[in-house]
């Protein structure tokens, strides 16, 4: 039987090297697509922003706490918990109050 030269490596961990190798590349090709992917398409998510009226005009005592898009409305959640439903135009069409949970 043969002895191994010297800074060799038995077939198993020359194997098992391969793998290792072949797993970081694919690791860096995917970061790399991901990377790529999100660079060229996230900018197209915000080029069609909606349009919105220059003010609004939310009724007295309130403020906005958040905000949410339709084609032809948006909708103002108040700090009071109202939901306020305008046109695209800046009219109110809707005043919602939820009614309280019941846990």
């Amino acid at each position: 039987m043969a002895a191994p030269e010297e800074g060799s490596l038995p077939p198993s961990l020359r194997i098992l090297k391969g793998l290792v190798i072949l797993l970081t590349v694919s690791m860096i090709v995917a970061v790399l697509t991901v990377v790529f992917l999100l660079v060229t398409r996230m900018p197209k998510a915000f080029t069609s922003l909606p349009k919105l009226p220059e003010s609004v005009v939310l009724p007295a005592g309130e403020t906005a706490e958040a905000i949410t898009f339709g084609k032809t409305w948006f909708a103002v959640v108040t700090t009071s918990g109202r939901l306020l439903v305008y046109s695209d135009t800046g009219k109110l069409r809707q005043d919602v109050t939820p009614s309280p949970s019941e846990d």
